[in-house]
């Protein structure tokens, strides 16, 4: 792996250009967006994208999410692009928001899994926007998350190269993505707009300019021949150490304790508040995440790569707050999950 590091916030022209060289020459760039590190490729590239379902390991059916500096490059991509679209480009662009609209014909089947739609969004991230600039205004970039199919998203350059040994990639090494969690997905297709995949854009920031905006918590996994966003199988951003979200934070401490009264390595995760001293294990790892959400978000999986690399046995969960902007942490822990925890026993 060829590792160039660049300032977050001023990106050397030169390693911008020599990745945006790497692109026209048909090969993957791996560069940082304000939410998750992306597998980067030329979207009309065919050959590229293909390469980048074989380094991921990704079935053909999952559709990657289009890269474009704004509204105007976006809708280039698209055979319709609504008065909503528009509302909400205005409002959440550049940011961690994808717009699901139906494509254009010259759009490549391999880039939209087979379906007919295209998720569209215009990263803030400086250099994400420092590359997208210098291939020019007609060039968009596919980049999926930076990691193997299903795995934790890579929220660091050295995430992507511990998921990615081996691979032959250009990464723009800028440190820590500020979000830490992937974008909001949002199908603008029809009159009534419908989240299918929550994000690092808030779910109430959305209604705010959307109102009538619809999403259904709890996993459905979508096991269609084609659908119009990626992160909707049942499994998915899951850490190698086995993860199992708890039915309460007492349920995740007393399953810690038995475990680790057995000898087994555990560590729990926690949110919000610190343990009282008759909640202390001295056994167990635990871990407190942030109460506010955004911030929680930006330190989740960074986390749970760490726990990865101190082998743990177990990883337990406490449910996330049930409160608004939370949707997207839910999502992630139990998508993660290796089964539920009545199935724990917990």
């Amino acid at each position: 792996m060829r590792v160039h590091a660049v300032d977050a916030a001023h990106p050397d022209p030169r390693a911008i250009a020599q990745a945006a060289d790497a692109l026209r020459a048909g090969q993957i760039v791996v560069f940082p967006t304000e939410t998750v590190y992306g597998l980067g490729a030329l979207a009309l590239d065919r050959d590229a994208v293909k390469r980048v379902f074989e380094v991921k390991g990704r079935p053909a059916t999952h559709p990657l999410i289009v890269h474009v500096l704004g509204e105007e490059e976006a809708k280039a991509y698209a055979a319709e692009w609504t008065p909503l679209a528009s509302e909400l480009a205005r409002a959440f662009w550049p940011g961690p928001l994808t717009l699901v609209v139906k494509k254009a014909d010259f759009v490549p089947s391999e880039v939209t899994g087979g379906s007919d739609a295209v998720a569209l969004r215009a990263p803030s991230h400086p250099v994400a926007r420092a590359l997208l600039s210098a291939l020019g205004r007609n060039e968009a970039i596919v980049a999926p998350s930076a990691n193997r199919y299903q795995s934790l998203s890579p929220t660091r350059a050295e995430h992507v190269v511990s998921s990615l040994e081996g691979q032959d990639l250009f990464i723009l090494d800028a440190g820590p993505c500020p979000s830490g969690i992937e974008s909001t997905v949002v199908d603008v297709r029809d009159t009534e707009p419908r989240v299918l995949r929550p994000g690092a854009l808030s779910i109430p920031a959305l209604r705010a300019v959307a109102p009538s905006l619809a999403y259904v918590r709890g996993i459905e996994a979508d096991e269609s021949a084609s659908r119009a966003s990626p992160g909707q199988d049942k499994r998915h951003y899951a850490p190698r150490t086995p993860l199992m979200c708890a039915a309460s934070r007492s349920a995740a401490l007393d399953r810690a304790r038995v475990l680790t009264e057995h000898g087994d390595r555990v560590s729990v995760v926690l949110f919000g508040e610190s343990l009282r001293h008759d909640e202390q294990d001295p056994h167990a790892a635990i871990h407190v995440l942030p109460s506010d959400p955004e911030a929680a978000g930006a330190a989740l999986f960074a986390l749970f790569y760490e726990l990865d690399r101190q082998k743990y046995a177990l990883i337990i969960v406490e449910p996330p707050p049930d409160a608004p902007g939370w949707e997207a942490i839910a999502d992630r822990i139990a998508r993660a999950s290796v089964a539920s925890a009545n199935t724990l026993g917990v």
